[in-house]
């Protein structure tokens, strides 16, 4: 197992409660007895892939913890804290879901729309003939992981989509890809003519009370920008690509996160139109492997075993195309995990909440590793919360 000498030296480790201790089964954890039962897994994690910094959330009932591990940038070896802001890569689609959840409540768009209802220039198209719904959850044919490498402007985004041929027929396989939950973020925020990145700063993160999170980091926040570092150890930030905004854009911190979850849990004042919003994003739209698949969430029984958590979150459901059925309302209940992963070039993200129990994690690294490692770290958190 690796050692970095950084971790060693500069390892910072603490933790802000909100109320009072969690309770485990009979027991109440003080804050010593927290860091017993996490730290040595996180370390661990943190030597074997090299991460330089981690920040952990925690939220159980009204209360709210946060571990920060490591540093944001191992040159400046600047500690990182709950307000260091990492990128959250495809944890950024619950935020597009959440803003075209939105849209649909002030009424500019409906999911059961097709494309070229809102872009008649497609209304010939393949993609013209797709519903809203099925473009926002991965079903509208097959589009691709991500676009191709000659596709970054408007123009040339348009052009793709005017002669993009599906793989298979629409609302019949379940296919990952950014290009679709783009485009279906994209057609909210035209909807309600904004563009995408001022409704999502200046509305849905403004009405959620997230003061630390960003598309684009402004000028007065860059010092609390982690950096992220790749396969090489080289310092990185994500590069602009096309939907990018959309797809995997999102900057946050632990803290701004941990208030995302409560706002999940309905633990959190919002107005009504968004938290309508939410609980929009939250409605399952079809099974596929070992989960429904909600807008930008996917929702699992809370009887799952870590097995099936895996499968659900691993390369072959990610990168493959996988068989859907649709299901009524059967996992429409709050007795379910929630989750979503992350990963830009140089970051790893990944959360989680449990809606009957009211509690939540959230894992940010500046460094991408393994999808497995982050969803065993939270499921060994979250089972230790519920003995």
């Amino acid at each position: 197992m690796k050692k970095n000498r950084l971790l060693k030296i500069f390892t910072v480790v603490s933790v802000f409660c909100l109320g009072i201790s969690l309770s485990f089964g009979e027991d109440e954890i003080t804050q010593e007895s927290l860091h017993i039962k996490i730290d040595d897994t996180v370390n661990g994690l943190m030597d074997e892939y090299d991460i330089p910094g981690m920040a952990i959330g925690i939220v159980s009932a009204d209360q709210a913890y946060f571990l920060n591990y490591g540093v944001a940038d191992k040159k400046t070896a600047l500690p990182v804290t709950q307000n260091t802001i990492f990128e959250l890569g495809s944890i950024s689609k619950t935020f597009t879901a959440l803003l075209a959840s939105y849209a649909v409540e002030k009424g500019t768009i409906d999911l059961s729309d097709l494309v070229s209802q809102h872009v008649p220039t497609l209304k010939d198209s393949a993609i013209g003939q797709v519903s809203l719904a099925q473009l926002g959850t991965y079903i509208a044919g097959g589009l691709p992981l991500q676009f191709p490498n000659d596709v970054m402007t408007k123009d040339e985004i348009s052009n793709y989509f005017e002669s993009w041929h599906p793989v298979f027929p629409a609302g019949k396989e379940r296919l990952y890809s950014n290009p679709s939950i783009g485009f279906f973020g994209n057609i909210a925020a035209l909807s309600m003519k904004i563009d995408f990145t001022d409704l999502m700063e200046k509305t849905i993160l403004d009405e959620l009370g997230l003061k630390d999170t960003f598309v684009t980091v402004p000028e007065d926040s860059l010092t609390q920008y982690a950096y992220g570092y790749n396969k090489n150890n080289e310092p990185v930030r994500v590069t602009p690509g096309a939907f990018d905004a959309e797809a995997y854009g999102i900057k946050s911190t632990a803290k701004d996160m941990v208030r995302f979850i409560q706002g999940n849990l309905q633990m959190v004042a919002l107005d009504e139109t968004m938290e309508n919003a939410i609980k929009g994003t939250h409605k399952g739209q079809y099974s596929v492997s070992t989960f429904t698949q909600a807008l930008g969430w996917e929702k699992y029984p809370l009887s799952s075993s870590l097995d099936e958590l895996l499968q659900g979150n691993s390369n072959e459901v990610i990168l493959n195309p996988q068989p859907i059925s649709f299901f009524g309302d059967a996992l429409d209940t709050e007795s379910v995990w929630v989750n979503k992963t992350g990963s830009t070039g140089g970051f790893g993200a990944y959360i989680v909440f449990i809606p009957e129990k009211k509690m939540g994690v959230i894992i940010l690294a500046n460094k991408n590793y393994p999808n497995f490692e982050r969803v065993k770290l939270a499921y060994n958190i979250l089972s230790t919360l519920t003995e």
